[in-house]
C-alpha cells in the first residue's frame, strides 16, 4: 500500500468535531431543551409586556413631532394608536413623562380655535359665551401667526370693551401679540407690519395704532413714529437702498476701465417724501372774441308831463270831486266832458317828453381750476464722490510704478459717472471725483502671470506637500510594512519528511514513474506538492490524536517492503 492510497483513507475518515458530535447522544437533547426554554422565556416576558395608555391625542406635525424626539432622548417605549391620532406609552410612566415634557414646553400647541364653540352647553350665560369668543378668536390668531416660517410660537392677548350705547364711552379695543423666533431668525419691518394688519383685520374697530407686538427677549418690534425727523424704518430703508444702487451702478460702469477694486463711490440722496396738495383757481383776461353770458335792455318814455306848480298848501292837496256814473248824467253833460277830455288829451300831447334807455351785457369770465398732488419720495438732490486708484504705469525711470490718470481719462470717467447716475445740474446735483493711490492696492498681482500670482503658489505649495506625503506613506506601505508582514505571516517551512514518508513518496514516485502518468509542467508539480504537504500534516495530526493508527500504517509499511524485498 503506498502513500497516496493511505492518505485517502485518513481523509476519508470523519472529521474530530463530528465524530464527537455523534458520540455525545446528549447533547442535541440539551440544545433542544435550552431552544424550549427559551422559547418559553420569551413568551413569558410578551405576556407581561406595560400596558399602554393614551400621553396625548389630537397633536399637530410639529408638536408630535417634537414629542417623540423627546420619548426617544429618555428612552421611553411609545407607540401610536390606530389611525395615528394618539401616542400611546406605558400606563406606569404617563404622569412622569407628562411633567418632563411640561418642563421642556411640550406640547407647544395647546391653542383652541373656533371649535370651541362647538360643544357649547344649554343654558350657557352671555359671559361665558362672549370669553369663549374671545379665547377662540385669540387663538386662530395665534395659529395664523404661528403659520409664519420665522415664528416657532405665538400668544394674542386681545382687550375688548363692553359695547355701550353711549358715544362718549365707547372704546377701541386692543391687541398684543408675542411671538417666539427660532433661533437666528429675525422678523423685519414688512413682516411686523403684515402681523399689525391681519390681527387689525381680525377684530372688528380694531386700529392698526392698537396693536403691539413684540418678541420672547421683550424687544418691541412695531414702534411706532419713527425716528427723530419723523421718518419710518421703510423710508429710511428705501433711501439707503436708493443710495447703494447709484454706489453700485458707479462702480458697475468704472471697473471695466480701471480694473476691480481700484474705485470706490458714495452716493448721498436727497429724499422728499412731504406730501404736498396744491389746488389754484386762476382768472385770465378775456381776449379775440368775447362770449357773452347775459344781455338785458330796459326803455321808458314819458309824454304831457305838467310839472309840478302853484302854491303848495291845502288847497292844491283837495282830493276830486265825487264821480258821477254816466247811466245817471244827461246827454248834454256825458257830451261834455267827452268834450273836456279831448281838450285835455291834446294839451297833455302838445305838453313835455322824457325817454329812459337802460341795457346790461354779461360776458364769460376765463377760469382755469389746478389740483396737484406730488408723490412722496421725490428726489430732491444727489451727490456723489468717486475714488479712483492710481493704475499700473512705468515712471520716468522705466520702472513698474503706479501713475496717475490723465486729464482726458479723468474726463471720461466723470462723463461716464454723470451718465450711470442720471446727473442733473437744474436740480443742483454734484459729483466729485478724486485719483488718488490707495493705502492698500486692491490687486497687486492682477497683471502677474498665474505662475507668479501669490494664491497660485500657494496652492501649489499645498498640492506638493499633500502629493510627498502620499508618497513616503506609499513607500513606507510597500518597501517598509508589507515586507515585514508577508515575513512575519508567512507559513513555515516544510519539516524534512521522516523515512517512512521518504519512502512512501519514494514508492508513489517509482510508481506513477511505472505507470508513464508523470505531470508535465511546474504547475502540476506545485499543485501536488501542496497536496502532499496537507495529507503531511493531515497525519501529523492524527499521529497525535491517535498513535495506534500510525502505529498500524507504519507496521503494514514495513510488512510491505520485505514482501517487495
Amino acid at each position: 500500500m503506498n502513500a497516496a492510497t493511505q492518505s485517502a483513507d485518513v481523509a476519508a475518515k470523519p472529521a474530530p468535531l463530528l465524530a464527537q458530535l455523534r458520540s455525545r447522544e446528549r447533547l442535541p437533547l440539551l440544545i433542544g431543551g435550552a431552544a424550549l426554554l427559551a422559547l418559553l422565556i420569551a413568551a413569558f416576558l410578551w405576556s407581561r409586556a406595560p400596558d399602554y395608555k393614551v400621553l396625548y391625542s389630537n397633536l399637530g406635525d410639529r408638536d408630535g413631532g417634537a414629542i417623540i424626539t423627546s420619548l426617544q432622548q429618555m428612552n421611553v417605549p411609545y407607540k401610536f394608536a390606530e389611525g395615528g391620532g394618539a401616542i400611546l406609552v406605558p400606563a406606569e410612566q404617563v404622569h412622569e413623562v407628562r411633567l418632563r415634557l411640561a418642563s421642556q414646553g411640550l406640547p407647544k400647541g395647546g391653542l383652541v380655535g373656533f371649535e370651541l364653540m362647538d360643544n357649547q352647553k344649554f343654558g350657557i350665560s352671555q359671559f361665558a359665551e362672549q370669553v369663549n369668543y374671545q379665547r377662540a378668536l385669540e387663538g386662530e390668531l395665534a395659529r395664523s401667526v404661528e403659520s409664519l416660517s420665522a415664528v416657532q410660537a405665538a400668544r394674542v392677548h386681545l382687550a375688548i370693551p363692553k359695547p355701550t350705547v353711549f358715544v362718549r364711552e365707547r372704546q377701541k379695543p386692543s391687541a398684543s401679540v408675542l411671538v417666539t423666533l427660532y433661533p437666528g431668525r429675525v422678523l423685519d419691518d414688512a413682516q411686523v407690519s403684515a402681523i399689525v394688519h391681519m390681527v387689525a383685520s381680525g377684530v372688528p374697530e380694531l386700529p392698526v395704532n392698537n396693536v403691539t407686538v413684540l418678541d420672547q427677549n421683550g424687544n418691541l418690534l412695531s414702534a411706532q413714529g419713527g425716528n427723530a425727523l419723523g421718518l419710518d424704518a421703510s423710508q429710511l430703508k428705501y433711501v439707503r437702498e436708493l443710495e447703494q444702487s447709484y454706489a453700485r451702478r458707479i462702480e458697475a460702469i468704472l471697473n471695466p476701465i480701471v480694473g476691480p477694486g481700484n474705485v470706490h463711490a458714495q452716493v448721498t440722496a436727497d429724499v422728499d417724501f412731504n406730501q404736498v396738495e396744491q389746488t389754484s383757481e386762476n382768472y385770465k383776461p378775456n381776449s379775440g372774441e368775447q362770449a357773452v353770458r347775459s344781455q338785458q335792455n330796459s326803455e321808458a318814455s314819458q309824454i304831457g308831463l305838467t310839472p309840478a306848480g302853484g302854491v303848495p298848501g291845502a288847497l292844491s292837496n283837495q282830493p276830486p270831486g265825487q264821480a258821477t256814473a254816466p247811466i245817471t248824467q244827461t246827454q248834454q253833460q256825458f257830451a261834455q266832458q267827452n268834450a273836456a277830455n279831448a281838450a285835455s288829451a291834446a294839451s297833455a300831447a302838445q305838453g313835455p317828453r322824457s325817454d329812459r334807455k337802460d341795457a346790461t351785457v354779461n360776458y364769460e369770465v376765463d377760469r382755469t381750476i389746478r389740483h396737484v398732488q406730488q408723490a412722496t419720495g421725490g428726489l430732491k438732490r444727489l451727490s456723489a464722490a468717486v475714488v479712483v486708484n492710481y493704475h499700473p504705469g512705468t515712471d520716468a525711470k522705466g520702472k513698474a510704478a503706479m501713475v496717475a490718470l490723465t486729464q482726458a481719462q479723468l474726463d471720461q470717467i466723470q462723463n461716464l459717472a454723470k451718465e450711470a447716475i442720471g446727473y442733473s445740474s437744474q436740480r443742483g446735483d454734484t459729483l466729485n471725483i478724486v485719483n488718488s493711490p490707495f493705502t492698500v492696492e486692491a490687486d497687486p498681482e492682477a497683471n502677474l502671470p498665474w505662475w507668479r500670482q501669490r494664491q497660485n503658489i500657494e496652492l501649489a505649495k499645498q498640492v506638493g506637500k499633500w502629493v510627498l506625503i502620499g508618497l513616503v506613506g506609499l513607500y513606507l506601505w510597500f518597501g517598509v510594512i508589507r515586507p515585514a508582514i508577508r515575513k512575519h505571516l508567512s507559513p513555515p517551512p516544510p519539516a524534512e519528511p521522516t523515512l517512512a514518508g521518504a519512502a512512501g513518496a519514494g514508492g508513489a514516485a517509482d510508481a506513477e514513474g511505472s505507470d508513464g502518468e508523470s505531470a508535465d509542467g511546474d504547475a502540476g508539480k506545485r499543485a501536488e506538492l501542496s497536496a502532499y504537504e496537507r495529507n503531511l500534516q493531515y497525519a501529523r495530526q492524527v499521529a497525535r490524536q491517535d498513535p495506534k493508527i500510525v502505529a498500524t500504517v507504519v507496521k503494514s509499511w514495513v510488512g510491505g517492503g520485505d514482501e517487495r524485498g
